[in-house]
């Protein structure tokens, strides 16, 4: 036993290896930049240590927007995306015969280009001197009025964000909950109709409990996702994004190491960490919630 333990160890050597290389030493380094005050990467010098770079970071309104922004689009868009998603894949269960190529049509967005897609979204809301964009025709066409989605308001801006994370992000979960919903053992659902269990508690008790393990999966990943969300606002509103106001968090940090203000490793160190530090005690909170309600078979 102690020998098959010893050769267990030596083929994770390589996993670990790369792990530490490529994960382990880089957040230990960033927590030790995100310290170091003044730091130049030219010289490799500082003038000290301490909290100021937290500091400077937690005061920049470039930070505090990007912040609003990254929390808008998670608390929107993971309930909205991981919802609908579930009712895709409720009616795509429903439909056997045609499962396989529906599930094909729902996947497609997931496997585009997110700058492709963005470039289609942009053509959908932009507004432009030869055209309103298509949105907006659909909005005439009901008697409302063009709206600016891509360059002002504030509202739109962040309604297009939210609205294009959830289109990239639900070809995923929606294969995800079809696979979760297929390894439901039918006998549960004809047990129910034999006591004459109407469709909605078969679905509350008995459809949710069953796939809540791949439920909370999406919901967690779903969290660390928008919460690194970048190339998506990159693609609607370019690179200058605290021009448009609608940067992000990770969005925040490259601009601080390589933007036009950038070259500030420490700060982006100290913008990363308190990123990190978010990150964990959200899913630290959901760990615990999931005790209840979420149930492993």
């Amino acid at each position: 036993m102690e020998r098959s333990g010893w050769k267990a160890f030596l083929y994770l050597i390589p996993a670990l290896l790369f792990l530490g290389a490529f994960m382990i030493y880089p957040l230990f380094d960033v927590f030790i930049y995100s310290f170091e005050e003044g730091y130049n990467s030219a010289s490799q010098t500082y003038f000290g240590t301490g909290f100021y770079n937290y500091s400077y970071v937690l005061h920049d309104p470039y930070f505090m927007q990007a912040l609003k922004n990254t929390f808008i689009l998670v608390i929107i868009t993971v309930p909205v995306s991981t919802g609908i998603s579930l009712l895709i894949a409720l009616g795509l269960s429903s439909i056997p015969k045609l499962k396989e190529l529906y599930q094909t049509v729902f996947f497609l967005p997931y496997v585009t280009n997110t700058l492709a897609v963005g470039l289609v979204f942009m053509i959908l809301f932009k507004k432009t001197a030869y055209s309103e964009g298509l949105i907006n025709l659909l909005i005439n066409l009901f008697g409302g009025r063009s709206v600016d989605f891509i360059d002002c308001p504030y509202w739109a801006k962040m309604f297009v964000l939210c609205f294009y994370t959830v289109w990239i992000v639900m070809p995923f979960k929606i294969l995800i909950l079809t696979s979760a919903l297929a390894s439901v053992d039918p006998v549960y659902y004809r047990a129910a109709r034999v006591d004459g269990t109407s469709k909605t508690r078969i679905f509350t008790k008995i459809t949710v409990p069953l796939i809540s393990p791949m439920i909370f999966y999406l919901v967690i990943t779903g969290f660390i996702g928008a919460f690194k969300a970048y190339s998506d606002a990159v693609a609607l509103f370019g690179v200058n994004l605290n021009a448009a106001g609608m940067n992000t968090i990770v969005g925040y940090v490259y601009d601080m190491l390589y933007g036009d203000s950038g070259g500030y490793p420490s700060y982006a160190s100290a913008a990363a960490i308190l990123l990190f530090i978010i990150v964990l005690t959200i899913t630290c909170i959901n760990l615990l919630v999931s005790r209840k309600h979420v149930h492993y078979s």
